[in-house]
């Protein structure tokens, strides 16, 4: 029986408990009155209809001769005894005990006492199972670590080089505080960490505590707010006075975009909790001294939320980007994670770093671990690159799904979709290479065309747009060329390609009829900040030649990916029967294909068994064929 089960017995336990004890005082009262008078009671007893009588104190336990027993109360008659005993009735009992003062103190109070407890234990449950109690809901529930629980340095932190060059100056602050004061120089009192989820703010911000040896705590910004208007700002009252007693300490709140949302936005206003919370600690920050050696560290990947008041310099002086790792980076945060595997000799962390692009901290991680469960699958004692390989395409394409039994004529056209996307792209400039091919089901498509960059890539041209659109085109083509039908695999191909050709229009004015002008702002959520009524300033005639223009670009792009597929129509039958046999092909079997020739045998599969293909990255192309049509 877990926790939770066990808590809601006790509850139920504890109800009836109370239920059944003042029920029990009621039927006790019920029973102590007098079923039979005194007169007629004794009257019996002359006339012998009484078999015997017991003396409990002042209540007479009667057994008549015939009939039901019954109870009734003593008025002190001293001549009682004497008087059924002449009449022949048997009397028994004993000599009244009384109760003591704290006893029938107790009983009164009993069910009072309980109703008491149950009360107390709801609320504990309101407020996280115990942690603050009933009567502590404006204490703080930050965590602390303290110099010696606090393990984690910047050696732990990899891949974030800018990042802790900017965090460097406060762990010499936090280490040396006079060295900067001697000279007037003031360190922030709030440091923002803003950066994609995975990254690592809340690792650097605890390696930060880590180097300067001093006490770290957390939160997180939903840790604030209650179902009751004011304990959040009583919260953040004493969570800043518990800081102070630790000071010189880093105050981390994590995801602070929770408590610190724009104030007065979103429909009916503000929620008055948050806001009271947001303005004490508005106030908080303001008001302590830089000298108290306090620093507050928020992590948010939404800065674009957060109240104004919050960013203004004396609160969140500065703004701390923990972007994206680099092929650098990649390569030392795969490093700092294989320490805990037992690696192979053929395992290359540069390697896998070129082949990973747009992969945060957390996904490098899961990448390690991953391996790791394949080695441990097929009973290996190290991790080699191909357990690497297969995590990298289970993580990027999804579990592969070879239980599915898929009809001959929809295996074939899974075929022609991939290589039709496979083919438009290796025959346009400006794509990412071809990096593997399947139609082994995977996630919620039936095949994936992966295309892996050279590199990192940080902005796209009009060109490479264009061309995109096109390879995602290619699937459906192949389609219609070999095939003579139209599936509903391409559903989320169409839905990709017409989002680019709009941003090309609309946001990134790269067309000539509509020039540099953006025309879709004041799209964001209401609920974000944002305003409950969109301000369009695009006339309707406007908006008529942005689709035009869409529709122009969706209309280029799919004849060009067409002319590509009726040119090249033996390329697309030799990969598809490749695809047939094999199921997957890499790049060096693609470029069989492409100059002529027979593609080479797959190589012969390791001792591991598992995934075997690619990985999304940031800026990569991954085109599949849909499991399901859309909604």
């Amino acid at each position: 029986m877990n926790n939770n089960t066990f808590s809601k017995v006790a509850v139920w336990m504890v109800i009836a408990l109370v239920l059944f004890t003042v029920f029990k005082q009621f039927e006790g009262r019920g029973q102590s009155a007098d079923s039979v008078s005194y007169t007629q009671f004794m009257q019996d007893a002359r006339d012998g209809r009484i078999r015997s009588v017991d003396v409990q104190g002042d209540v007479l336990y009667v057994t008549p001769q015939s009939g039901r027993p019954y109870s009734l109360t003593s008025p002190g008659d001293l001549w009682m005894v004497s008087d059924l005993m002449k009449s022949g009735v048997q009397v028994s009992g004993k000599q009244r005990e009384e109760p003591s003062l704290l006893m029938s103190i107790f009983v009164s109070w009993f069910p009072m006492l309980l109703l008491i407890g149950v009360w107390i234990f709801f609320m504990r449950q309101m407020q996280g199972g115990g942690r603050g109690g009933a009567f502590n809901f404006g204490k703080s529930k930050a965590r602390l670590l303290d110099e010696a629980t606090n393990v984690t340095t910047f050696a732990d932190v990899a891949g974030c080089d800018e990042a802790k060059e900017d965090v460097q100056e406060l762990v010499d602050f936090l280490r040396d505080p006079t060295r900067f004061q001697k000279l007037g120089g003031r360190i922030p009192r709030g440091v923002l960490m803003v950066g994609s989820p995975g990254t690592g703010k809340t690792l650097l911000a605890k390696a930060i505590a880590g180097e300067a040896k001093v006490p770290f705590f957390s939160i997180s910004g939903s840790d604030f707010v209650e179902m009751f208007v004011g304990v959040g700002a009583s919260r953040v009252r004493d969570m800043f006075e518990t800081a102070k007693k630790h000071a010189p300490c880093i105050l981390f709140i994590d995801e602070i975009d929770a408590v610190g949302r724009q104030r007065g936005a979103g429909l009916g206003g503000g929620n008055d909790e948050r806001e009271q919370t947001l303005n004490q600690m508005l106030v908080e920050m303001d008001g302590f001294e830089t000298t108290q050696g306090i620093i507050v560290i928020a992590a948010t990947n939404r800065p674009d939320v957060l109240d104004p008041a919050l960013l203004r310099p004396g609160r969140f002086d500065r703004q701390v980007v923990v972007s994206l790792p680099d092929i650098r980076g990649r390569a030392q945060i795969l490093k700092v994670h294989m320490r805990k595997v037992p690696l192979a000799p053929n395992v290359d962390a540069t390697v896998l770093a070129r082949g990973t692009p747009g992969f945060s901290g957390a996904d490098l991680a899961n990448l390690v671990n991953e391996a790791a469960l394949f080695a441990a699958r097929r009973a290996g004692r190290m991790v080699d690159m191909a357990d690497f390989e297969k995590a990298k395409d289970k993580i990027i394409m999804g579990a592969e799904r070879r239980s599915i039994v898929m009809p001959e004529e929809e295996r074939r056209n899974t075929a022609y979709h991939e290589s039709g996307h496979a083919i438009v792209a290796k025959m346009l400039p400006k794509t990412d290479p071809v990096h593997k091919v399947t139609i082994i089901p995977r996630g919620r498509a039936l095949g994936v065309t992966m295309q892996l960059p050279e590199g990192d890539r940080y902005s796209m041209d009009k060109e490479r747009l264009l061309n995109m659109i096109a390879v995602l085109f290619g699937g459906r083509i192949a389609e219609e060329i070999f095939m003579n039908q139209m599936t509903t695999g391409a559903s989320n191909d169409f839905e990709r390609a017409t989002t680019i050709a709009r941003d090309i229009v609309m946001r990134y004015g790269m067309t000539d009829s509509l020039g540099p002008m953006v025309y879709a702002d004041n799209e964001g959520e209401v609920f974000l900040g944002r305003s409950v009524t969109k301000t369009t300033h695009v006339s309707e005639a406007t908006m008529q030649k942005v689709d035009n223009e869409v529709r122009r670009i969706i209309d280029e792009q799919y004849a060009t990916a067409r002319r590509i597929l009726e040119e090249q129509r033996d390329k697309v039958e030799v990969m598809t029967r490749a695809l047939l046999e094999w199921e997957t092909i890499d790049a060096d079997q693609i470029n069989d294909i492409m100059a002529g020739n027979d593609p080479r045998p797959p190589s012969p599969p390791s001792d591991s068994s598992g995934d075997s293909t690619a990985t999304p990255p940031a800026g990569g192309v991954a085109s599949g064929n849909n499991a399901t049509a859309p909604a």
